[in-house]
């Protein structure tokens, strides 16, 4: 089988810690290009690797030995790169959050559709094995109804992880469009729509920069949340969480409680009103801590969903439900209200 051809777009952490590797580990894949708009992030790479070195991802673009690229660049560039990439004929994989607007998503939906391209959207929680064995339990109806919920990404900030530290992009309004709800706080809207196989409806939201310096996006959102099928619930998003990461969540149901990523040991824990408790070491949920590198999945399936024909496990279409979550958010804030969702944006 000939392999697939693959080129990074932004070579910052994530590329660095994630994409990366997990495309060197897999047996499909060749990483033939590597484009930073700083050259010495990528030329290591391509010293380790192989493959050219771009500073100019329009040029990477026009090279024909690229079948497909991770984007892993600054917010606000996902869209525009993502529908120039399928306009090239490549497949997509696109770091989240995947636009800056409902209308860019639809547009990099749109592209890769006409273009027959795969678009996939890197929210790597629904494949943590944490989340896999919570979904397999709630599908069981063990548990019941999902009631009330209390999700939750917090951790020191990406000063800690990110290539360009303290004052980089994630700082910046103009190339990251949204600080804390866009890096940590998307990825548990995705988590709780998949986790509870339901949309939300219904967002309210308290967002601020709370402790930040030299910022001017939100360094903490909390965030009320409905369900169609009526569950209501929590989701937090900080980057002031010291000193340890918090990536847990709680669901509350008819029959019992499950508790995800609050032991160190047992990763899911499942207590039921008859006082049976279960406790289950399935592997971590990967963190942004020294020796929290676990393997995403999101590569994988990628590429499985490339070589198969498959639909890939997180389209762009449930990765612009997941943002409307936080676009909603920040209206809510911002207008002091509660926001309702439309049918058309989570059907």
């Amino acid at each position: 089988m000939a392999k697939i051809r693959v080129g990074v777009i932004g070579c910052g952490s994530i590329a660095k810690y994630r994409h990366i590797p997990e495309y060197a580990e897999n047996p499909h894949v060749e990483l033939v290009a590597f484009c930073d708009v700083a050259a010495e992030r990528a030329k290591p790479f391509a010293d380790q690797y192989g493959g050219k070195v771009y500073t100019d991802y329009q040029e990477l673009l026009k090279d024909d030995a690229v079948d497909a690229v991770s984007i892993c660049t600054p917010n606000v560039e996902h869209g525009p790169m993502t529908i120039a990439a399928a306009r090239a004929g490549k497949h997509v994989l696109c770091e989240k959050p995947m636009a800056t607007s409902g209308e860019e998503a639809q547009a990099m939906i749109d592209a890769a559709r006409e273009n027959g391209v795969v678009l996939m959207i890197g929210h790597n929680q629904r494949l943590m094995p944490p989340h896999v064995k919570a979904k397999e339990i709630l599908e069981s109806g063990r548990l019941g109804k999902v009631l009330t919920f209390r999700t939750t990404f917090g951790h020191g900030g990406p000063e800690q992880w990110s290539a360009e530290g303290k004052g980089g992009w994630f700082f910046r309004k103009n190339r990251a469009f949204v600080g804390a709800m866009g890096d940590l706080g998307v990825h548990k809207a995705d988590l709780i729509r998949w986790l509870l196989q339901d949309e939300i409806v219904e967002v309210g939201a308290l967002v601020d920069t709370l402790h930040k310096e030299e910022t001017d996006v939100d360094d903490n959102a909390v965030i009320i949340l409905r369900t169609r099928a009526g569950a209501i619930g929590t989701m937090e998003a900080s980057w002031t969480h010291y000193p340890n990461e918090d990536n847990s969540t709680i669901l509350h149901c008819e029959n019992g409680t499950m508790k995800i990523g609050v032991d160190p040991v047992d990763q899911v824990i499942v207590e039921f009103r008859d006082g049976t408790v279960e406790r289950y070491q399935v592997g971590a949920i990967a963190t942004n801590e020294e020796g929290g590198q676990t393997k995403s999945g999101v590569i994988d399936a990628f590429v499985h969903s490339i070589l198969s024909g498959e639909p890939p496990l997180i389209s762009g279409e449930e990765g612009k439900k997941s943002l409307e979550i936080i676009l909603a958010a920040i209206r809510s804030a911002e207008e002091k209200r509660i926001v309702q969702l439309q049918p058309t944006q989570v059907g």
